[in-house]
């Protein structure tokens, strides 16, 4: 007669070679921690061949997690959901190989939709394992669960496009595009959406960081000093570009990179004009020191979308720039690097990201800096 009783199956513990080749599997940093824990008691080895990432995360706990409550549960012969809500750790993360983590596990998204999601985005390969769950925990952190689940699927679906680098930006970005009453949501031109895929993410990001460091460069001052006085030529009207708003707005009509000249602007190396007739934008012009002449000169003349513009059009500009007492212009350059950016402006841009996070990143300082500017 045939029984019906499922055969127990054998204990990790009770064969050394397969558990050695588990554990050999885990990060060499780790590897000491988790094959002593897993030596303490045949259940707790188990958790090499059941749970891979439970054991990794009670022999590598991460700070102010107590791990004794969850092996008391494993050695008492518990099920593993109950251990690893005693551990903080979620239970999708049984299907990750012992590779996939490099650090102490930190708490993870663990919502009921994004635990739907994320079953179908499992990296195949445990050389791609420890990026995607370090991604995954990363996004999951900075931005929002969503963004995490996304990023888990265009891992999976195109690995060499993730640079883990720029995660940070990218879940600002998504994390400002929810948030559609703060300052950082109104510089966004292309929010981010579930269905992007990641070079379109990447682009959009850095639009917007160029439109952030245009506004912490300059401020919500107009520049007061434009070197030149604005004025008409053969029915050609010279404005100034002068503040943010006719910079973007400019940027917008002519389909070029002005928003990118914050930088340069702070540091009183270039200052921008527009020329139109007839109340029509013509061109960008832009003013600057060319090689080593010390007075100022037309060092860009361009129509809409960078295209060249006549030659009369360059003789118009010039007749604009010489009614001018060039000698007498003092563009007060300052050294790059040195201008400071406006404090009111990133504290406007920052203060809702953490007031949700209840924190201050180090890596987001409340004091603005260039280097806090550089690194996002």
């Amino acid at each position: 007669m045939t029984s019906n009783l499922l055969l127990a199956p054998r204990r990790e513990a009770g064969r050394p070679g397969l558990l050695e080749r588990r554990l050999r599997r885990y990060h060499p940093r780790f590897q000491g921690a988790v094959r002593a824990l897993a030596m303490q008691h045949p259940r707790i080895a188990d958790l090499a061949a059941s749970f891979p990432a439970l054991l990794f995360a009670l022999a590598a706990p991460r700070p102010g997690l107590d791990p004794a409550p969850a092996l008391a549960r494993v050695i008492e012969g518990l099920g593993l959901a109950e251990v690893a809500e005693a551990a903080d750790v979620p239970m999708w993360l049984r299907k990750l190989p012992p590779e996939a983590p490099t650090r102490p596990i930190t708490r993870l998204p663990d919502g009921a939709l994004f635990r739907r999601q994320i079953a179908n985005h499992f990296p195949r390969s445990p050389k791609l394992a420890p990026i995607w769950l370090q991604a995954v925990a990363d996004v999951g952190d900075l931005a929002h669960e969503p963004a995490a689940a996304w990023v888990a699927r265009e891992l999976v679906r195109e690995p060499r496009r993730v640079n883990l680098a720029r995660m940070r930006l990218v879940s600002l970005w998504s994390w400002f595009s929810h948030q559609p009453a703060t300052y950082g949501h109104r510089l966004i031109e292309k929010p981010w959406t579930p269905d992007m895929r990641m070079g379109a993410a990447l682009a959009a990001a850095d639009e917007w960081r160029t439109l952030i460091a245009l506004h912490v460069n300059l401020g919500r001052l107009p520049i007061t000093d434009m070197w030149l006085q604005a004025g008409r030529v053969a029915d050609y009207d010279f404005l100034p570009l002068n503040s943010i708003a006719v910079i973007a707005e400019e940027a917008e009509a002519m389909k070029n990179c002005l928003r990118s000249y914050g930088y340069n602007l702070a540091h009183n190396r270039s200052r921008l004009w527009s020329v139109r007739r007839d109340g029509k934008r013509i061109a960008t012009l832009r003013v600057a020191c060319r090689y080593r002449d010390p007075l100022p000169n037309i060092v860009e003349l361009k129509g809409v979308g960078n295209a060249e513009v006549p030659r009369e059009l360059w003789w118009v500009a010039r007749q604009w720039l010489h009614m001018h007492d060039l000698v007498q212009i003092k563009m007060g350059w300052r050294d790059w690097g040195t201008a400071p950016l406006d404090r009111a402006a990133w504290l406007s841009l920052w203060r809702p990201y953490w007031l949700a996070k209840r924190r201050i990143p180090a890596w987001l300082p409340v004091s603005p800096s260039r280097g806090a500017l550089d690194a996002l």
